[in-house]
């Protein structure tokens, strides 16, 4: 598919090679994905692709990887922007919906991975990437009850449970609807019931 895939530098390739899966996670089936599949979307021979790659779980690890950095970098963008903590906790909400919107083979390739019963380096990726973004999520909370913005008294493990939560049953019912910009409509609503719960009352 892409010729100019053959001269790329080791490090261009490996990113290329993220890209094209999450391309085709978007397009089908990810259980269905086959390394000769994607060096067929790449435009490469298989033995080009095992030279970056040993194997297909080190592909999946990789992309699970740069789905773990790229989102705690649009969290981390906005927290570094010093807005108030409410504007913040609603610009990551909207961040992280735009994320997926982009890239809707993401939350297919995690579902998929999550049902595994094994317990396996992308699923440990997410449990440390689910840590992390509640981490900065009560570092929010905090925040704002210190200066009155949000509610003193809710929990914040609750608070943070629920928000990424609600972000995932967004997810969910777009991959039901078979539309992604379903998610996408529904945000600024849902967002907005989920600030009422702890917006201070003053």
């Amino acid at each position: 598919m892409r010729s100019s895939n053959k001269h790329l530098p080791a490090e261009k390739r490996r990113t290329v090679t993220i890209e094209a899966v999450v391309e085709l996670a978007g397009e089908q089936n990810p259980s269905q994905i086959t390394t000769a599949g994607i060096a067929k979307r790449m435009g490469l021979t298989q033995g080009a692709l095992f030279r970056h790659f040993p194997n297909k779980d080190a592909i999946l690890q990789a992309v699970m990887e740069w789905v773990a950095e790229r989102l705690m970098s649009l969290i981390e963008k906005v927290i570094n922007a010093e807005l108030s903590p409410l504007t913040a906790l609603e610009s990551i909400f909207m961040a992280h919906v735009d994320f997926i919107t982009e890239y809707p083979g993401i939350p297919r390739m995690l579902f998929g991975e999550l049902q595994r019963s094994e317990e396996t380096a992308p699923k440990r990726i997410t449990q440390t990437l689910i840590h992390r973004y509640a981490e900065r999520l009560n570092r929010l909370f905090e925040q704002g009850k210190i200066c009155g913005e949000l509610d003193e008294n809710f929990d914040n493990q609750a608070a943070a449970t629920l928000f990424i939560g609600t972000i995932q049953g967004l997810v969910m019912q777009s991959l039901i609807a078979g539309d992604v910009s379903h998610m996408r409509r529904n945000a600024p609503k849902v967002f907005a019931i989920y600030q009422r719960g702890i917006r201070s009352a003053s």
